[in-house]
């Protein structure tokens, strides 16, 4: 019984995850005037992604030609707007192999206006840039999101008129150093009439379009874009950690410059298929329509919403959101934080003093399922990083661009070896520590602390965990005896990490809040049906929990390993802990040597994976002069 629970709640976690994640089908050309096409949108992506077209290129000037056209066949009334091109950009073109000069050492914007009928209203933006990578055609990067607000001003257009006006933003030079931004928000007039963004981006040529990014003090957004979500073809994908990430990151769009002006608005990325970023690859044919009809139906949808608005949203607090499988969301405040912890601590109380009532569980026990949790967050760190560098190099000691880009094609290849290199510490953790031996654990340790640092540098963190993983597996009295002090201690160790988290960044807490409180839930749900665990109808609640939770954590993964797993793989063990909250007494108690083998069969699989990856994709020769 504890089997078919336990394999059948994980197999329907899975697939629900994994069809979570999946693209809407594109709508065809013959769909609603009102509604947005992929198809219709195409018509536009092959002739921006016909060529490659960089700044200074004769196809720039064919794409810059061709979407004033359209631009004007669409009512926009566009005009051209130049502005010199920054000392960045100019280098950063030169070693490209590009002419500054041909471009006459300026970036080109192309503005238009649907005029509103009230013109003292604040306007809503539209932004996507038109200049592509060298070498790259680019039908994805940023030819889909120049076409997605081509199509979505016709939909707009169909559904009447509104109230504030439409300013559609074709911006230049983005791909060299977001000169086309800064030039509109720092001389065009129109720049101080702007109340809210919508841009567009890519980075790969497919997945799920994530709305990403937000002004600061984003709750009032966050609130309208709440509200539009069930209106968008596939739902939408966001989440406050998303976008809590990316503030820390380096990395900048369009978008970054009328954020740093105070200006919000949501900001729309696809980032699958990253073996199509920036490459001779990024053709119209490749470019996945799914993907095209997810962010351009989001996009015209919150315009729309904006458009319609009484009042734009304004900078205040921040909120907490996060997208259920990608069809609605759940927001509230940063502090009722506090609250849903309160409301995890009450539970998990009730469930240890049931536990303890019918089968005698210690508090020393609970605090063992806390080190096993550890152990297994300090085991995942060493091993997915070992496994990671027999792919490559990291994204930080990548020698060129070129370079990176091959680790962009082996990312799919990471993530499976990351995978199952999860899977295995996590079966490992299951069956036991004593089930593997501590001579043999120490061995795997040693063995990737070794691999992680001969092939990826030196990293303290990864040494570090490698001393605590060695020290619990050597220390036998660290393991939990019950199925109740490994349950309940992983819900302490998730509260405890919820707290830490809710204190210090509240908009991140939610990835150990929410899974702490259903985890808790289920625990009491348990203790109440059969504080024994021994009747089978005590672990439906944890079914139950581990399918919901599960298929979340799922859709979690997969885009923050896209985003930051190439560097950081030890996120996914942070997400099989999350599964192990739900799943864990689900476990069975009598299979440690079949778990064991698993997780060794898991392991060595990983390790394969991870090493086929660079035969698959080799490492091509640096470019002298190349891009950087």
């Amino acid at each position: 019984m504890r089997w078919g629970l336990f394999l059948g709640s994980l197999f329907l976690a899975l697939a629900i995850g994994v069809w979570a994640l999946q693209v809407p089908s594109p709508r065809p050309t013959t769909a609603p005037a009102v509604a947005f096409s992929a198809e219709r949108a195409m018509v536009d992506v092959r002739a921006i992604g016909a060529r490659p077209h960089p700044v200074g290129s004769a196809d720039h000037a064919r794409v810059r030609d061709y979407l004033f056209q359209r631009m004007t066949a669409l009512g926009l009334s566009p005009a051209f707007q130049a502005g010199a091109l920054s000392p960045d950009a100019v280098v950063r073109l030169e070693r490209w192999g590009g002419d500054p000069a041909a471009a006459g050492n300026q970036a080109v914007n192309i503005v238009g206006v649907l005029p509103g009928r009230d013109p003292t209203a604040a306007a809503v933006l539209m932004m996507a840039h038109y200049d592509s990578a060298w070498d790259s055609p680019g039908a994805a990067d940023d030819g889909a999101g120049v076409a997605a607000i081509l199509e979505a001003v016709r939909a707009l257009q169909a559904r009447g008129t509104f109230d504030r006006s439409l300013v559609v933003l074709i911006t230049d030079a983005e791909e060299l150093n977001l000169d086309g931004a800064r030039i509109f928000f720092s001389e065009h007039p129109l720049r101080d009439r702007i109340g809210s963004v919508v841009n567009l981006e890519a980075r790969g040529g497919g997945g799920r379009a994530m709305m990403f990014e937000t002004g600061r003090g984003n709750a009032e957004t966050i609130d309208l874009f709440a509200r539009v979500a069930a209106r968008a073809d596939g739902g939408v994908t966001s989440n406050a950690l998303s976008i809590f990430v990316y503030e820390t990151m380096p990395n900048g769009t369009d978008f970054t410059i009328p954020k740093n002006r105070g200006i919000g608005g949501l900001n729309f990325a696809f980032i699958g298929r990253p073996a199509l970023y920036h490459t001779p690859e990024a053709t119209p044919d490749n470019l996945d329509r799914g993907a095209l009809q997810h962010i351009g139906s989001q996009a015209l949808e919150a315009t729309d919403a904006l458009l319609t608005a009484d009042a734009l949203p304004i900078a205040g607090r921040n909120a907490v959101y996060g997208d259920v499988l990608g069809r609605f969301l759940i927001v509230h405040a940063p502090g009722f934080g506090w609250s849903l912890l309160a409301l995890t601590a009450a539970l998990g109380a009730f469930a240890a003093w049931g536990a303890r009532h019918r089968t005698g569980l210690q508090a020393m026990d609970v605090g063992r399922g806390m080190l096993s949790g550890l152990w297994l967050i300090a085991m995942g760190v060493v091993v997915t990083q070992g496994v990671r560098v027999l792919a490559g190099p990291t994204a930080g000691r990548a020698e060129s661009a070129e370079a990176y880009y091959t680790l962009l094609r082996r990312l799919p290849w990471m993530e499976a070896g990351a995978v199952l290199a999860v899977v295995a510490v996590a079966l490992a953790g299951i069956a036991g520590r004593a089930a593997l031996g501590p001579r043999l654990l120490a061995g795997v340790v040693i063995a990737a602390v070794a691999a992680a640092t001969l092939l990826g540098g030196f990293d303290p963190i990864v040494m570090g965990a490698g001393g605590v993983a060695i020290a619990l597996s050597a220390w036998s009295q660290s393991a939990p005896r019950t199925p109740w002090g490994a349950w309940l201690g992983l819900i302490a160790l998730i509260f405890l990490l919820g707290c830490i988290a809710q204190a210090a960044a509240p908009e991140a807490a939610l990835v150990f809040v929410w899974p702490g409180l259903l985890a808790a839930l289920a625990a009491a749900a348990s203790a109440l049906i059969g504080a024994s665990l021994k009747d089978p109808r005590a672990l439906i609640p944890a079914a139950i929990a581990t399918i919901l939770g599960g298929a979340w954590v799922v859709t979690l993964a997969h885009p923050v390993f896209l985003g930051v797993g190439m560097d950081l793989p030890a996120v996914l063990i942070l997400m099989a802990l999350l599964v192990l909250l739900f799943a864990r007494p689900l476990a069975p108690e009598q299979a440690r040597a079949t778990l064991a083998a698993g997780a060794a069969a898991c392991l060595i699989l990983a390790c394969g994976l991870s090493l086929t990856a660079r035969f698959a994709e080799p490492m091509p020769p640096p470019i002298e002069g190349g891009p950087t």
